[in-house]
């Protein structure tokens, strides 16, 4: 396992471009299953979890060949539908093959998948759809057999779950007849898949609103697809930039995608400026907590599209730990999402913890360096922003390769925006 040793006290600023959206790739290199033709995904992150999935693809016989940030992919030599134990336990999003790999061969077996360890995260709605549509699903063993042609039908989530929705999509695009999924989710990854997936020939109609439309057709063809930016990724070096005093500019954004990360950077005092391919935070920007009408304590929450997203929330809960006055955070979506604020009140952050879902952080607050331990993506993220505000002694941040799971090229991207930090392997090696 890699750790970082980070020395903060410095403004982190500058220009970098967006990456690829890591939430929309895994889903669309699991799609490339419904097809026998190429797809090539351009604008490919590169981050463990898309290597993941494409060494789970490889596994299964597809052709894979991948030349920087764009990947082509054939599935036409695909025949197993068992997926190894250990390549599941690497990614969630591994349990995204299950329906595309059954319209290849009837048959699949996977094992329970991986990911961050936020909290629970129901596999329910997967079942619940997959069921609707005529899959027989076994939900101990990981079984599932479409023995015939999957039929349309009207499916009511009972959370907006954005991993589900991608995977009844995929189910629904080569099933008969039409196929009504109600309280869908509508992020931009979600989107940005039904786009790859109308390019390969699918009927899709009303991406980005809760009511998605399929009509189910016979074959889909090989496309070419450039994946989207990474909203979260870009609000995260935003946060960075505005804790440390910093100014920053990031191109490559779609500018409909931060309207509300626009908002929630108001409430602490920041503007942003949205262009159309660009995110700007200019410098000279003073933190501080704008209270509520009647000068409340506001609070800031996350939600389904088009509210502020969950891989939000540790980011931007380090910068108000930065920022004069009081906010409440209210993580309503995880219920392991903010256990991460006990290495942050260790190095100095006045942070009270209500309840597993709400702490209230007052501000600011000089943070120390101290040893920190990464437990999951955006709470790495969150820990590396902290030790990069802190001052005094280096903060030496470890099982920091997780963070690398969503965050491409992620020590030279800072390295460029002036941060001072290093990786240290395990046998104390430094680059």
């Amino acid at each position: 396992m890699s750790q970082l040793r980070v020395q903060g006290g410095r403004p982190i600023g500058g220009e970098i471009v967006a990456g690829g959206n890591k939430n929309a790739a895994l889903p669309m290199i699991a799609a490339t299953l419904l097809t026998d033709e190429e797809v090539v995904l351009e604008n490919l992150p590169a981050i463990r979890d898309v290597a993941a999935m494409l060494e789970i693809l490889s596994s299964l016989g597809a052709r894979v060949e991948r030349s920087g940030g764009t990947a082509t992919i054939c599935c036409r030599e695909v025949s197993r539908g068992e997926i190894p134990r250990d390549l599941c336990e690497r990614t969630r999003t591994s349990f995204l093959m299950v329906a595309p790999l059954l319209s290849r061969t009837g048959h699949v077996k996977v094992h329970p998948p991986g990911g961050d360890e936020i909290g629970r995260r129901r596999l329910d709605p997967h079942f619940y759809g997959l069921r609707t549509l005529g899959v027989e699903v076994d939900d101990e063993t990981f079984e599932f057999r479409a023995p015939r042609r999957l039929v349309g039908r009207q499916l009511f989530f009972d959370e907006a779950s954005v991993t589900a929705t991608e995977h009844i999509l995929m189910a629904a695009v080569l099933a008969e007849g039409e196929t009504t999924i109600l309280n869908a989710a509508g992020e931009p990854h979600v989107q940005d898949l039904a786009r790859l997936l109308t390019t390969m020939g699918a009927d899709i109609s009303g991406a980005g609103t809760n009511t998605l439309t399929v009509h189910g057709v016979e074959r889909l063809h090989g496309a070419r697809h450039h994946i989207v930016s990474d909203h979260v990724e870009v609000a995260s070096y935003l946060a960075l930039a505005a804790a440390t005093g910093g100014e920053l500019t990031v191109h490559g954004t779609t500018r409909g995608h931060y309207w509300m990360i626009r908002r929630v950077f108001e409430r602490v005092g920041f503007t942003l400026e949205l262009d159309r391919d660009s995110v700007r935070l200019p410098g000279g920007q003073a933190a501080r907590v704008q209270p509520d009408a009647g000068g409340t304590i506001p609070r800031i929450d996350d939600g389904p599209w088009p509210q502020f997203p969950s891989d939000c929330m540790s980011p931007m809960l380090v910068l108000c730990t930065q920022a004069h006055g009081t906010v409440l955070f209210f993580e309503k979506m995880y219920e392991s999402r903010l256990y991460f604020v006990d290495p942050l009140v260790r190095m100095g952050a006045n942070i009270i913890v209500c309840d597993p879902h709400r702490v209230v952080v007052t501000g600011p607050s000089p943070l120390r360096g101290a040893t920190l331990r990464s437990p999951d993506i955006r709470a790495g993220m969150a820990l590396l922003i902290a030790a990069l505000c802190a001052r005094g002694r280096p903060s030496l941040i470890q099982n920091a390769e997780v963070i690398d799971r969503g965050y491409e090229n992620l020590v030279p991207k800072l390295r460029a925006l002036g941060a001072d930090l290093v990786q240290v392997q395990d046998d104390g090696r430094e680059s």
